[in-house]
């Protein structure tokens, strides 16, 4: 395991801290898990090409380019709480 060095501020690093401990787990720990929690894009598209095949093969839905693109559009717009309950 590589120690590493980030610089945040104060203000995050204590909040960081509080909200390790909330959870039981170390600083460390915490960051390490909220990490590997968000995935990659590679690994988002790989999730998506899964989920686009089961859906064509479970309900035999048609889904052309058009109807991927909007999701996608609906997607990036929840991402960034355009849409929703939290706006």
């Amino acid at each position: 395991m590589a120690d590493t060095t980030l610089k945040i501020s104060d203000e995050i690093r204590d909040r960081l801290r509080t909200l390790a401990e909330e959870r039981g787990l170390s600083t460390r720990a915490y960051v390490e898990r909220m990490v590997a929690a968000i995935p990659t894009e590679a690994e988002r598209a790989e999730r998506t090409a899964k989920a686009i095949a089961y859906v064509r093969e479970q309900f035999g839905a048609e889904l052309d380019d058009d109807v991927l693109r909007e999701g996608q559009v609906w997607r990036q717009a929840i991402a960034a709480r355009q849409v929703g309950s939290r706006r």
